[in-house]
């Protein structure tokens, strides 16, 4: 039997990161049951950091998390963990109102959003339709940053073990009992765990967790997210192209690797899984790029698929289960996992260890009431 202060369910960014800021208290093992840390959503994002989804926790949270990928602690990763890549929102006739609502939105975040019309829209991405029936008006963040999630993910697996903490791959949980002022976890390949502190950071599979324990789950909803990456028109090199979204919330594309990746901004039910592409959704996305580009589809390069897990008001959980001493839930990040990654592991510290809330994070309007789980279950 293995003990730790620290036992986490879960390798993706919730899990790494926040065993990478409670190492500093004592010793952390983390549980993942594939064979690679971020197999699953934290390794399927398009890995962008902006104000453009989710609400205003959401944005607060992403707000203080930017001084981390700007300027990471030291020695944590060889190269950067970001880039300034712009981010584009671009409105049809009669959409003027959603893109008035989103810029007043952001506005409490940065003071960086520039409104700009068709003609610019061209500029800053050729391919865009512009024109009567098409793209006419659009909002423009500038210094939106393009994470590196490959980089990130490792850089918490390298502060994870810079602290002593374990990480082990290919640990299915089977058993979980409170025993005492413990908890104990047992995994398919017969290892047992045991930590006066279980944190249930598993993303889709987090409520399953949670009932395996006997602890009342958040009642999270997965939802499958289909891209695919297609080759640019010939002679095409995308780049410098934003990040361009859709205001109707119906499509996004952006260059990646010298392709274009696009996706129709899907949201559809599912259960814990390894998503995997749909015909239907394959189709889809396809036909939104030619809608809104003048892309030529004529092959798909590549294709996937992740799960995003939402709580009920859409805001990432962090906290211990009321029904369950010691027992702490980390979930429903949605598709803001990563650029929201340090400053909820910030939280989780302050939670877990009853420590100060970080001042940062309650200028941002983030308090623990805003993330505790007991929002949820009294709901």
């Amino acid at each position: 039997m293995d003990g730790a202060d620290f036992l986490i369910i879960g390798g993706g960014i919730a899990g790494l990161s926040a065993a990478a800021r409670l190492g500093r208290h004592g010793r952390t093992i983390v549980l993942e049951a594939e064979d690679a840390p971020g197999y699953h959503s934290s390794g399927r994002s398009v890995s962008y950091s902006h104000f453009g989804i989710g609400n205003a926790a959401v944005r607060g949270l992403t707000a203080y998390s930017r001084t981390f990928f700007e300027a990471p602690p030291e020695g944590i990763c060889e190269t950067p963990l970001c880039r300034v890549a712009p981010s584009l929102w671009f409105a049809r006739e009669g959409q003027q109102e959603a893109l008035a609502a989103l810029q007043a939105a952001m506005a409490g975040f940065t003071d960086a959003i520039e409104e700009i019309g068709a003609e610019e829209i061209a500029r800053r991405c050729p391919v865009v339709r512009t024109g009567p029936g098409a793209a006419l008006h659009g909002l423009l963040d500038p210094y939106a940053l393009k994470l590196d999630g490959d980089i990130l993910l490792q850089s918490f697996v390298r502060m994870v073990r810079g602290t002593r903490g374990t990480i082990l791959t290919g640990r299915r949980i089977a058993a979980i009992e409170r025993r005492g002022d413990r908890w104990r976890v047992g995994t398919e390949t017969g290892e047992t765990f045991e930590a006066p502190i279980l944190i249930d950071a598993a993303g889709a599979w987090a409520d399953g967790v949670a009932r395996l324990g006997q602890v009342r789950p958040l009642g999270l909803r997965p939802k499958r997210r289909t891209i695919i990456a297609v080759d640019p028109p010939p002679g095409v090199d995308p780049s410098g192209w934003p990040f361009v979204h859709s205001i109707a919330g119906d499509f996004y594309m952006l260059p990646e690797a010298g392709r274009i990746l696009a996706s129709p901004a899907d949201e559809v039910d599912d259960d814990p899984c390894d998503a995997q592409p749909e015909d239907y959704d394959l189709a889809l996305a396809a036909d939104r790029l030619g809608h809104y580009t003048t892309v030529p589809v004529a092959r798909i390069a590549h294709r996937w698929a992740g799960l995003r897990t939402f709580a009920a008001d859409r805001v990432p959980t962090a906290g211990f289960a009321p029904d369950a001493p010691g027992f702490f839930l980390l979930a429903g990040q949605g598709g803001y996992g990563l650029q929201t990654a340090p400053a909820m592991a910030e939280a989780v510290e302050a939670l877990a260890m009853d420590t100060p809330w970080p001042q940062g994070l309650a200028a941002l309007g983030v308090m623990p009431e805003t993330i505790r789980p007991e929002r949820l279950l009294d709901a």
